[in-house]
């Protein structure tokens, strides 16, 4: 049996808007096993966003919880939960968020300098990474003389260089077009079949269907169906 990595417990992310409550997740359940590529898809204000958000422990819940392998986020000092954000889990926007005045290799090397990875072997393992992602003649560019496609993989270098235990995928392919987009989407397929535990967040349902194992769909911060994805992962590839 697989083992069960993340879990929440009639999780719930309230806030207001003016006099008005938002609900924005609303009592959801969700395990996932480890290894597995989950699928979050709704349109947008379906609460999507905000439950990847604190899974990854960058909000907190109304009520609720959340555990990771058995371990509430909530009992975590504040030490402690920027050490997950920074060891444990790996993030992807569709946004990209690179720093412009960086160049590709320094962004991607960011992400090794609060986990306090020495200096040179940032170097080396951003390096690494990049070439693995087909960036090897972008080192040197700065986030404005690259194409859409090329952020999004130096963000997705970024979120890989820690070796995370999780990736976070929050609409990845939200601001590319579509030869980019399957390339981004082919990238996580890759990644999940060598074991990668990846939760991606999508209002394209072909595209969730086309990438992850398991599809849960959500409306108004509540789940409304959950299915078996039809992509099957039986061949095993190489990221190189």
């Amino acid at each position: 049996m697989a083992e069960s990595w993340l879990k929440t417990f009639n999780l719930c992310r309230y806030y207001r808007r003016g006099p008005t409550e938002v609900k924005a997740v609303d009592n959801v359940d969700i395990t996932l096993e480890k290894g597995e590529c989950l699928g979050l898809v709704g349109s947008s204000g379906s609460g999507k966003s905000t439950l990847l958000n604190l899974m990854a422990g960058l909000d907190t819940p109304t009520s609720g919880h959340i555990e990771i392998e058995g371990h509430s986020l909530a009992t975590l000092s504040r030490r402690e939960l920027a050490a997950y954000r920074a060891y444990r889990v790996g993030m992807v926007f569709q946004s990209f968020n690179l720093i412009p005045h960086y160049t590709a290799l320094g962004n991607v090397e960011m992400a090794l300098f609060f986990n306090k990875t020495p200096r040179p072997v940032r170097r080396r393992l951003a390096i690494e990474i990049m070439e693995k992602l087909s960036l090897a003649d972008r080192l040197d560019h700065r986030p404005a003389d690259l194409s859409g496609g090329e952020q999004q993989r130096v963000a997705l270098a970024r979120a890989l260089v820690k070796k995370p235990e999780i990736l976070f995928a929050d609409e990845p392919t939200g601001n590319l077009d579509q030869d980019n987009s399957r390339h981004i989407a082919s990238l996580l397929k890759r990644l999940n079949l060598q074991g990668l535990t990846i939760i991606l967040v999508t209002h394209d349902l072909e595209l969730a269907r086309s990438t992850t194992g398991r599809i849960i769909k959500m409306h108004y911060g509540q789940i409304i169906e959950t299915s078996t994805s039809p992509s099957k992962r039986n061949d095993h590839h190489d990221l190189a």
